[in-house]
């Protein structure tokens, strides 16, 4: 036995499992291969690019706009990305959109390494404001409504304020560096928020069967959603995850090797985030079986919708011309009661301002800053 280990250690070490010549110094979470930096850059660059193709996420000359926070999806999603455009030729004109959600001592710090990056790659570079769009920064929502739901407004604002920053530089597609990691968690809080909601379900099945299916709508279509590799395909402009098969784990080996310039410190108030709990269950279960992450996808793909079902129409707010399927989107709904001085009016599932008796009073309050309004 002593003399196995002495033969290995004069070796240097296990042989990486591709070339079978260089030294493995990296140990692949999702496979749990041996691989030398080379070939795990070549792997991990390879899948990527089989997932753009076989999934058709890109056409010659589109322009993408890539959602850069400074962190290391987002990095290593533009470097990737960067050098798949030009060693494959997909013929795209990229760019860079991050948006402020101004957060002191956070987003200001990120936004330097988002600069660089744009420096670096040679990438045109967009920034949107909280504060331009919508009247409100971060820290002057956290001052109003606490640490208990301030995650609620920023994903809420987010989202839109991508899409308006994808408005602005006419761009077909929006990818984001959301990676399997993510796309588990998000499963995951979808059905657990489904118990709590099924639960209701059961005493509101035998007097509302209208109410009863909107639910199963709104959790199956979340859960379906939430798998997809590219969302919003009949809003403005769609959405697409290359990440959607990468382990964190491996972007962040592959960011480090690489020796990439990103920022790697957590949103001061995200240690609140319901998210997190979710976060951790899935890397418990990744350590006890790695393939897990890929197995908790796999189970929100098969949540699916009949096809003879008919669907609710898509339609736009009515205050700021976004994509809603109320009266009002949810962004409006949050902005209109941080200005009413009622900043949790919107938590929770809105009606869009639609209720009977309430619809007019809403209407007239509003005074405040409204989100800003683009051609969609």
């Amino acid at each position: 036995m002593e003399g196995e280990r002495e033969r290995e250690r004069k070796r240097g070490g296990r042989v990486c499992c591709v070339c079978n010549k260089e030294r493995a110094s990296v140990k692949r979470p999702k496979t749990l291969q041996h691989m030398c930096r080379e070939c795990f850059f070549d792997a991990f660059e390879s899948e990527i690019h089989q997932v753009i193709i076989q999934n058709s996420l890109f056409t010659a000359g589109d322009r993408v706009a890539i959602g850069a926070s400074g962190g290391k999806d987002s990095t290593v999603l533009a470097y990737v990305l960067s050098k798949l455009n030009r060693l494959h030729n997909y013929g795209l004109h990229l760019f860079l959109l991050s948006v402020d959600e101004g957060i002191t001592g956070y987003r200001d710090d990120s936004l330097q390494t988002v600069h660089r990056n744009h420096l670096q790659y040679q990438l045109p570079l967009q920034v949107v404001s909280y504060k331009d769009l919508y009247g409100w920064t971060m820290d002057q929502i956290v001052d109003v409504i606490g640490f208990k739901n301030n995650c609620t407004f920023c994903g809420v604002f987010r989202r839109q304020a991508l899409d308006r920053g994808a408005a602005l530089l006419k761009v077909d597609k929006l990818v984001t560096g959301h990676n399997a990691d993510d796309i588990a968690e998000t499963v995951l809080l979808n059905l657990l928020r489904g118990d709590v909601a099924r639960f209701l379900l059961s005493s509101i099945l035998p007097f509302s069967y209208s109410a009863s299916f909107s639910f199963l709508y709104f959790l199956f279509r979340r859960l379906s959603r939430c798998t997809s590799i590219t969302t919003g395909e009949d809003g403005p402009i769609p959405r697409c995850k290359p990440f959607k098969y990468t382990y964190e784990k491996e972007i962040v080996m592959y960011a480090y090797f690489k020796k990439l310039d990103y920022f790697s410190t957590e949103c001061i108030y995200s240690p609140n985030a319901y998210r997190g709990f979710a976060r951790e269950f899935i890397k418990d279960l990744e350590r006890i079986r790695p393939r897990a992450i890929l197995d908790i996808i796999k189970s929100g793909e098969n949540f699916r919708i009949s096809t003879t079902t008919k669907m609710p129409e898509q339609g736009t707010c009515q205050r700021c011309g976004y994509i809603s399927s109320q009266k009002w989107c949810k962004a409006c709904v949050l902005l209109d009661g941080l200005n009413r001085g009622l900043p949790k009016l919107g938590i929770g599932r809105s009606r869009g301002g639609s209720e009977n008796g309430n619809e007019s009073k809403v209407e007239k309050s509003i005074q405040g800053k409204q989100c800003g309004t683009l051609d969609f």
